[in-house]
């Protein structure tokens, strides 16, 4: 992104900091046998250091929020939405999202089966139920032909998750939704950056429905250390969120409150943070994607491995480098993961399907292309500031741990 925002001070007539870094920083090397390679982690530069100190110093009283106001209208503009609102968390986010879809007790929540927990959780606080939906094999997001096959009369809302960086397949999703009269809320917790083709135009992730979440923990694609984001075109959403989200207030009376309420909300510290998070974001989603090629020169065509590569309609952003396992040839997960973290190289399985959960149990069990690639993906290093040496590194290590003979129980 080409655009920079002036600090508080200079809006005091005090002069911009000059040298601001806009190249990602990468950790110096020591021996190859010593140092950890991590799976993730953020890209932070003077840029960052500059905005947080200047909200430290000067975002108080009537600027309390001149951050906020500032990435907010940033956001906007990035995703292609009218309505953005800063929170404490994505789960936050998704919270207030549903109840300004009216979700509630005795609705149910369309939700694929590989997610992250939050997803699930916040249709719980609701009061509603999360029913599960199957994934593809390819994208490893929810399948839209069991999406069809997993309607009733009482589903109200459906829940594409954007998985790792790679978008859903929202034409169709959008497509089946009109057709049953269901909302569609985004989780684009990890996906910020990545664009799908619908009806022919390329569009942004948390466009497409009727409401998005974004996410901001450390590990994502840009960070605010926790936070979220809710993103909408709808009005009507944004400000039903918007009152939910300052524990129902009566804004014009004061501190009157008109019914249970809840407080979501980002600080002005944080979006400062993340204003130059974004700033660069550019840059972060293109060293994501050059990672990711760097994986691809290496482990396409392996044998045993298969990658989350981009299909014809979508971009995503790889926010994590992936690989599953062909379970029939190769060491289990578990052995496979031991062996590179005796190298030093760390990594992470895949979110279990969320039927697997005692709370989310259902009699059917988790479906099977969700289980599978819950017993045998794995995440491998991500982080922005990660070499092509380090790649190799990985590579090397994962190519070693799946050409050992599996373990097979006696």
């Amino acid at each position: 992104m080409s655009r920079r925002f002036r600090l508080a001070a200079d809006w005091a007539g005090q002069p911009e900091n000059p040298g601001h870094k806009h190249t990602l920083e990468q950790a110096p090397m020591s021996s190859q046998k010593l140092k950890p390679i991590l799976t993730a982690g953020p890209s932070i530069t003077k840029l960052e250091m500059d905005y947080v100190a200047d909200a430290c110093a000067h975002g108080w009283n009537q600027d309390w929020n001149l951050y906020l106001e500032r990435f907010q209208r940033a956001f906007g503009e990035v995703t292609d939405t009218r309505f953005n609102m800063a929170t404490s968390s994505c789960t936050g986010a998704l919270h207030l999202a549903l109840l300004s879809l009216g979700v509630g007790p005795g609705d149910e929540v369309l939700v694929p089966e590989t997610t992250w927990v939050a997803t699930a959780s916040a249709v719980k606080y609701c009061g509603a139920t999360p029913v599960f939906v199957d994934v593809q094999p390819d994208t490893w997001c929810m399948d839209p032909d069991h999406l069809v096959a997993a309607i009733t009369p009482r589903s109200k809302v459906v829940i594409p998750v954007h998985l790792y960086g790679q978008p859903c397949d929202m034409s169709r999703i959008l497509a089946i939704a009109k057709t049953h009269g269901l909302k569609v809320l985004e989780d684009a917790a990890p996906a910020l950056g990545a664009t799908v083709l619908v009806d022919g135009v390329e569009r942004p992730v948390g466009s497409l429905g009727d409401v998005a979440c974004f996410s901001f923990q450390g590990a994502k694609i840009m960070t605010t250390g926790e936070g979220g984001m809710l993103v909408t075109n709808n009005q009507e959403i944004f400000e039903r969120a918007s009152f939910l989200n300052d524990h129902a207030r009566d804004r014009a009376s004061g501190f009157q409150i008109l019914e249970v309420g809840y407080k979501y909300k980002m600080s002005n510290i944080q979006a400062a943070l993340g204003l130059a998070q974004l700033e660069r974001l550019d840059e972060l989603v293109g060293q994501k994607r050059t990672i990711m090629s760097w994986y691809q020169d290496r482990l396409s065509g392996v044998e045993g491995l298969s990658l989350n590569d981009a299909n014809a309609w979508s971009k995503p952003i790889f926010w994590m480098s992936s690989v599953v396992l062909d379970e029939r040839i190769t060491p289990s997960r578990e052995q496979v993961t031991r062996h590179l973290k005796e190298l030093g190289i760390d990594s992470r399985p895949f979110f279990p399907p969320l039927s697997s959960f005692p709370m989310f149990r259902t009699s059917e069990g988790p479906a099977p292309v969700a289980a599978r690639i819950g017993r045998a993906g794995i995440n491998l290093p991500s982080g922005h500031s990660l070499t092509e040496a380090d790649i190799d590194r990985v590579c090397v290590g994962l190519r070693s741990a799946i050409a050992v003979r599996p373990v097979v129980a006696a």
